[in-house]
């Protein structure tokens, strides 16, 4: 078969040699040959005539208006779920082979026939114009600190014209953590561009009953920042797809690090917090151009960052707890029936009453959760122990598994209201003592003489000072490999 190039080189030929024959020979073609392509002047690949005939007859000839009409009324319908449909209709007419065939003349109908889909537009940005921000869940990256796992999320921010980007670790997407990633991002950037937008988290959008496009609290942020806020349309993520594409590349980036780096264990949430700040600088490291197009036209930062956090009005209740987001947090006693302030972090929620700060508490994440501290309560719980079986969060009163198993003993040893008071008296004197102290107490007893197991030994024992329990030395004698051969027939022991 005479190829494209064999032609070509015939016709170049043809007007150096002396005689066709010369000319198809060193083209390596038969004369007829090269004179029907000297005559014709066309390559082999333009004489092809263009295959446009079925070479076997269409199966879904006489089933295709029925599955047309299926595809005008549920465009989205899959070839499979039509195929298998007409099996199911039509047993043994169709064998599993010709899916294939089906799925290409759908494919075809989509193309001609089917509904228009849906165009993306290529934008052009422009310096200074756009930032977006948005969260990411990290569990894919198994960071650990100090051995344990380390869930989180990234607050990422991104400038959409030079992609200079930057992250801050937090734990829920709740406003303090977006007031408190957006100005870390444009501090650290030193600059303000014209507009933000964001997905629409609940912590910024009204998605409900509200009018308003924003919520008051991002509102007063845009405002103190003078930016103006988007939001992208329900569903639409590619409409914030700058920061969407750099969750993945940044993701790839930190998992690349942590391979080099060796391990995913870091001592602490610093280190970590390090560790990434150091790869946010390296990844902005080639954007210095185009960010410098972008620091020219920012708008100055403004004097000061705003209050991150968000202050509210609680009253204590006489559970001596408090409600702040659908959570339950416990303060002192003493406290029941007043009005505090409280102040919520992006990771804490401070208890305040009379411009004094009563408490500091690590903030729940989620809704419907509980932090319930005995020292706040168990004054109150030695004196009325019967409430102590019932309590709704009595789980939250044991502070570790040797408190627990003190108690479970207590209770087998003295009766479930006899063991519940010795309990409480001996959690009133952690409160008091120091949690540690009575702990290491309650594990020499525990494992020296179980049936001492009393509030009164186990003041004695702070008083006196508890003695640490002996560690027991476990001594493994080395095993001989040569007992495994007694495993094996004569035969394997000699090979």
């Amino acid at each position: 078969m005479v190829s494209d190039q064999q032609v070509k080189w015939l016709w170049r030929l043809e007007r150096t040699q002396l005689t066709l024959e010369v000319a198809a020979a060193k083209a390596g073609m038969d004369v007829k040959t090269a004179r029907k392509y000297l005559r014709d002047r066309r390559l082999p690949s333009e004489m092809k005539e263009r295959h446009e005939w079925r070479t076997r007859p269409d199966p879904f000839a006489d089933v295709w208006e029925e599955v047309r009409e299926r595809l005008d009324v549920e465009p989205g319908l899959q070839a499979k779920t039509l195929f298998e449909h007409l099996q199911g209709t039509q047993p043994g007419r169709f064998a599993d082979g010709q899916l294939r065939t089906l799925q290409r003349r759908i494919k075809q109908w989509r193309a001609t026939e089917g509904p228009a889909k849906e165009v993306f537009f290529p934008q052009q940005h422009q310096a200074g114009q756009l930032c977006q921000s948005d969260f990411t869940h990290c569990r894919e990256l198994g960071i650990t600190i100090g051995g344990e796992a380390f869930p989180h999320l990234i607050y990422h921010f991104v400038l959409s014209y030079s992609n200079w980007e930057t992250g801050t670790i937090c734990y829920s997407e709740s406003f303090e953590s977006l007031s408190e990633g957006l100005q870390q991002a444009l501090w650290e950037l030193g600059g303000v561009p014209r507009e933000h937008r964001s997905d629409r988290m609940s912590a910024a959008v009204n998605n409900l009953t509200d009018r308003k496009e924003f919520t008051q609290a991002y509102e007063s942020l845009l405002t103190h920042y003078r930016l103006e806020g988007q939001k992208i349309q329900a569903g639409r993520a590619n409409e914030n797809g700058d920061v969407e594409q750099r969750h993945y590349r940044f993701k790839q980036a930190v998992s690349q690090a942590l391979m080099m780096r060796g391990s995913h264990d870091f001592a602490s949430v610093t280190d970590y917090a390090e560790f990434l700040r150091k790869l946010f600088t390296r990844i902005n490291a080639g954007r210095g151009g185009r960010l410098a197009e972008e620091m020219q036209v920012l708008r100055p930062l403004p004097e000061r960052r705003l209050d991150t956090m968000r202050r509210m009005k609680v009253r204590v209740s006489p559970g001596s707890l408090v409600q702040v987001q659908r959570n339950s947090y416990s303060v002192h006693s003493r406290l029941i029936g007043e009005l505090v302030e409280v102040r919520m972090k992006a990771d804490t929620v401070e208890i305040w009453y009379g411009e004094r700060k009563m408490e500091e508490l690590p903030r729940l994440r989620g809704r419907g959760k509980h932090r319930v501290d005995y020292r706040h309560i168990i004054d109150w719980l030695v004196r009325k122990p019967g409430a102590f079986d019932n309590y709704r969060y009595r789980e939250e009163l044991f502070p570790t598994s040797w408190f627990r198993m003190s108690y479970d003993l207590l209770r087998e040893q003295w009766g479930p209201r006899r063991g519940a008071k010795q309990y409480l008296q001996i959690l009133a004197l952690a409160a008091r003592c120091g949690e540690s102290a009575v702990e290491e107490s309650l594990r020499v007893l525990l494992n020296e003489s179980p049936e001492r197991v009393s509030a009164a030994v186990v003041a004695g024992m702070l008083e006196e000072g508890a003695p640490r329990a002996l560690i027991t030395a476990v001594e493994v004698e080395p095993v001989s490999l040569a007992v495994f051969d007694e495993l094996l027939s004569p035969n394997e022991v000699a090979a």
